[in-house]
């Protein structure tokens, strides 16, 4: 089992789940009752991202998500050009991220 965390930007906890490797980290968080902005959940209109603390690095997200990322505002051209991420906490959107096995993630959810 993996167990995550979600915080508000003030560092309050929101919630805590335990999550099984492979679920949908928007999946989790709406079980979870966390007041995560969501509009699509399919990764086109970039409301939900978030940053990972915990994460395995390099990541690699895909095309479509650091293009979402990108128009969002979230990142910028050169991190959207590349096709592995290096750094700590990048902005992820929930609907493209599953849980990683035994993962103890801390999601950082914007605007609470």
């Amino acid at each position: 089992m993996s167990r995550i965390r979600f915080v508000a930007e003030d560092g309050a906890l929101l919630n805590e789940a335990e999550a099984t490797a492979g679920d949908n980290l928007l999946d989790v968080a709406r079980l979870a009752e966390v007041p995560l902005h969501w509009r699509c959940g399919q990764g086109t209109c970039g409301t939900c991202k978030v940053r990972i603390a915990g994460m395995a690095t390099p990541q690699r997200p895909g095309r479509k998500e650091r293009n979402v990322l990108l128009r969002a505002g979230a990142i910028d051209a050169e991190l959207a050009a590349s096709d592995e991420w290096r750094e700590a906490e990048p902005w992820r959107l929930a609907c493209h991220l599953a849980v990683e096995e035994g993962a103890d993630w801390e999601v950082l959810c914007p605007d609470y």
